[in-house]
């Protein structure tokens, strides 16, 4: 979309303060919802996983490891689901970026974790895992280059509407 096409969609009456307030409008109700219930379920199984940890002293230190990584990775996602419904605002894709990421991070924290197992046990368990985990890794990876791809549209759009609304210099 051009700028020229933007200003002529533009109502007449429509005023910098009305376009601002439309792109400051709040999270919509389907996301907090959505962020809501990674937050609860995030942070449930967070309480769950760091409960079973702690009542269990005597585990291996490979298990000890997993226990530990798996509550990083619960507390990223509830500091994550935090920070989207405390900003409550449009954040123009960032948050899906920034969730991308974290995906993408933790499914290859994932398939690297699996792939030690498989390869110290030699059980075939392992190896299994990591196929499920390259699976995961592939749907992380294809979700943050949507995100990118989205945020940088947004960002195209955002800078078209600033320049109609700033008019001709």
């Amino acid at each position: 979309m051009t700028a020229e096409n933007l200003s002529r969609n533009l109502p007449p009456a429509a005023s910098v303060a009305s376009v601002r307030a439309l792109m400051d409008a709040e999270l919509s109700t389907a996301a907090r919802v959505g962020h809501g219930a990674l937050l609860l379920s995030a942070a449930a199984m967070t309480i769950v996983i760091g409960s079973l940890w702690m009542t269990e002293p005597s585990l291996p230190m490979r298990t000890h490891v997993a226990f530990a990584v798996m509550v990083l990775i619960g507390l990223s996602w509830t500091a994550y689901a935090s920070w989207v419904l405390t900003t409550r605002r449009v954040l123009l894709g960032r948050h899906r970026v920034i969730a991308g990421r974290m995906a993408v991070t933790f499914a290859s924290t994932f398939v690297v974790g699996s792939l030690l197992v498989a390869a110290t046990t030699g059980h075939p368990a392992g190896y299994a895992a990591a196929v499920l985990g390259a699976g995961m890794l592939a749907v992380a990876a294809w979700l943050l280059v949507r995100a990118r791809r989205q945020m940088v549209r947004l960002v195209v759009r955002r800078a078209e509407i600033q320049r109609t609304l700033d008019g001709p210099r």
